[in-house]
């Protein structure tokens, strides 16, 4: 059996992760905010530009790059959202069974804002991510046919 002294701990600890989660999910929507207007300013001159300049090696470096951050922002802030979701909740429990439906009323308002925050930062981050993936495939292709 596992003594209180160890459960304290690990309590602790998790919860310690709480402020850094709700944090990192403020940023990662910010962040998605930031990638959707590059990635609009990317489709109407950035693309031309690149295509322009002729350079294939470059153009594959820099869509594999952005792709990455895409790629990166789709994944992340979910499982965020589904941690600061769950450490909450095991609080908020806690205090039900303590006789404080208020604390337990906190705590899910809390879990669903984390979980909200994380699947649009995922979504955003989806979404950027296969608009850019078809746009350097477009713009390769081109060039391809170009250089032919």
């Amino acid at each position: 059996m596992i003594d209180s002294a160890t459960l304290t701990w690990l309590h602790t600890a998790v919860t310690w992760l709480m402020a850094p989660a709700l944090f990192a999910l403020v940023l990662a929507c910010a962040i998605a905010a930031l990638e959707a207007g590059l990635a609009v300013g990317e489709r109407f001159s950035g693309l031309a530009r690149l295509q322009a300049g002729g350079d294939v090696l470059r153009v594959q470096t820099i869509a594999r790059h952005r792709l990455e951050r895409a790629d990166l922002l789709a994944r992340i802030p979910p499982m965020l959202g589904l941690m600061a979701t769950i450490i909450p909740l095991g609080p908020g429990l806690a205090a039900l069974g303590q006789g404080n439906p208020a604390q337990l009323a906190s705590a899910v308002t809390v879990a669903f804002d984390a979980t909200v925050l994380g699947l649009v930062a995922g979504i955003a981050g989806l979404v950027i991510g296969k608009l850019r993936r078809r746009w350097y495939e477009e713009v390769l292709e081109q060039m391809e046919e170009q250089a032919a």
